[in-house]
């Protein structure tokens, strides 16, 4: 198993296993073969590091995990969550909506109104907060599900499944919207995204509506026409 766990961070590369979740949680449980890519002191967009990583795999195959610096990793085995959900799935997340409507801003908001899609089409559960036990345990739905949008907090696929479907990170979405783009993309090329249970506490709960967030919403408008 070799598995690439790529992460960006504001933070120095020292700096990050002591200031951020998942560098201490890094610290504390990773096995020799998770090959760390981590990208200290960033000010690049999300999507052209994840797409500079995809290219490199073309000569060193490997499990691609991309994930925010702000998670706490609760679960010992979590990269074996993620290759027992990538025998089910394409590409797998830790929360998502079952269905895809026009114009729809986030994975968990079906319109501009910021308000939760119903339980039915959920998926997946996390926790959120700074501590254990978290502040909120969010329960979306049952996970292990096949779903069309990912939230990108947390997305893994093999690179051989991107490579050979040139499935790439649209680069023009630095940071908002490239996990529904990704997504619209993979299902564009009849890829399967799903789900799976994999313990975290997640520090940050989103930002919507700010200006950047506006800006990028609107390119994904013009791009999918909906």
């Amino acid at each position: 198993m070799k598995i690439k766990l790529i992460v960006a961070t504001r933070e120095s590369r020292e700096d990050f296993f002591v200031n951020t979740a998942t560098g201490r949680s890094l610290a504390f449980n990773a096995p020799s073969f998770i090959d760390l890519r981590l990208y200290p002191n960033n000010t690049r967009g999300l999507s052209s590091i994840y797409n500079e990583v995809i290219m490199e795999s073309k000569n060193d195959p490997a499990t691609l995990v991309f994930a925010h610096d702000d998670l706490h990793l609760l679960d010992f085995f979590w990269f074996f969550r993620v290759t027992d959900g990538l025998e089910n799935f394409d590409i797998v997340g830790l929360a998502g909506n079952r269905r895809r409507v026009p114009r729809q801003p986030s994975w968990i908001f079906p319109d501009d109104n910021f308000k939760q899609d119903k339980p039915e089409n959920l998926s997946g559960v996390v926790g959120h907060g700074r501590t254990f036990p978290p502040s909120d345990l969010s329960v979306f739905g049952l996970p292990r599900q096949r779903v069309l949008l990912l939230d990108g907090l947390f997305l893994a696929s093999h690179s051989k499944t991107l490579l050979k479907n040139e499935l790439f990170f649209d680069e023009r979405f630095n940071f908002h919207f490239y996990d529904l783009d990704f997504c619209r993309q993979a299902e564009m090329k009849k890829l399967s995204c799903g789900t799976i249970d994999l313990s975290l506490i997640h520090e940050s709960t989103g930002v919507f509506g700010s200006k950047e967030w506006r800006a990028s919403y609107q390119t994904y408008l013009e791009k999918w026409g909906e």
